[in-house]
């Protein structure tokens, strides 16, 4: 009897766990731009789990218990250098921090510019961005979110994605459409941890410049990526953090974007950390840059989101 009560008990409680986590396809059938060359998606986990090769985007929804839900959402992109994901790093961690606040995670698997399977592959990361953002307002009712309060948070390229859907929102490739694409792509705040903002020369990222748009980009894709040149006045409010030791991506592409919203009238808050390198996540053992999180949820709180 005891065992019979044991084994249900643990039925339930993982049903509870599947519940609160949902995973979908951002596209129905073949993602658009992107040829059915029978590709294998890998991930590998080497201390974290890195994905690379991305065949089926999907999104992973964290809910936490409706007692708890705020109404806020955040479609996280893990970094990687457009290259890889840090899935659990810099996404499912993250998602389940914010599900302990009463916030919805929902975690991106974006499709990744390196793949032979796209055929227009500078465009897929936004178009899969973009896509990520409506599904959070087509299921806004049922995961108890206010549409009105859907925010983007990437991490280093993943930063850039979240800059690049926050300012080039409204951007369209020729493709099918469905319903979901009348929906907005705004994000009404984003969150940018040591992000890549700026593909110019003195502050590039050069892995993710090279593998999002190539070695030997115009000049003309280099300013369409290059995200402080394309805020404006609709841009939404913005979250910056970032360390002063940081050697991956310089410090200067935070403050690019941050004097592009301040010159546009964007509310923006910058928080620069002398020491936490690149890629510090959670900040975990490294002195003051472990709060960060503390000062995003205040930030959270008191921003002011409808414009």
């Amino acid at each position: 009897m005891k065992k019979t009560l044991l084994i249900l008990g643990m039925i339930m409680s993982s049903a509870f766990v599947n519940a609160q986590e949902i995973i979908l396809p951002l596209w129905e059938g073949t993602p658009p731009l992107q040829e059915d060359m029978g590709l294998e998606e890998k991930a590998v986990e080497e201390g974290i789990i890195r994905i690379e090769n991305v065949q089926i985007p999907q999104i992973e929804v964290f809910l936490p218990s409706k007692q708890m839900r705020t109404g806020q959402a955040v479609v996280i992109f893990p970094g990687g250098g457009y290259h890889i994901l840090a899935y659990d790093w810099e996404g499912r961690d993250f998602a389940k921090w914010l599900n302990t606040q009463g916030i919805v995670g929902i975690v991106v698997k974006y499709r990744l510019p390196d793949s032979k399977s796209l055929t227009d592959a500078k465009e897929v990361p936004l178009l899969d961005a973009q896509r990520a953002v409506r599904l959070a307002r087509h299921h806004a009712e049922e995961w108890n979110i206010d549409p009105s309060q859907i925010g983007v948070m990437g991490f280093s390229a993943g930063g850039h994605l979240a800059s690049t859907v926050s300012t080039q929102y409204a951007h369209e490739v020729d493709r099918p459409k469905d319903a979901i694409d009348a929906l907005s792509a705004r994000p009404d705040f984003s969150i940018l941890a040591y992000p890549v903002i700026s593909f110019r020369d003195a502050s590039a990222h050069s892995g993710s410049r090279r593998n999002l748009i190539g070695e030997n980009a115009s000049q003309e894709l280099v300013d369409r990526f290059s995200s402080e040149l394309n805020v404006t006045e609709e841009t939404p409010p913005t979250f910056l953090v970032h360390a002063q030791d940081d050697n991956g991506v310089p410090i200067e592409n935070s403050f690019l974007y941050y004097k592009a919203l301040h010159a546009k009238g964007v509310p923006a808050s910058l928080h620069i950390y002398p020491k936490g390198g690149h890629g510090f996540g959670f900040g975990l053992g490294k002195g003051p840059v472990e709060g960060w999180r503390e000062v995003l949820l205040d930030w959270m709180k008191s921003i002011d989101i409808e414009q």
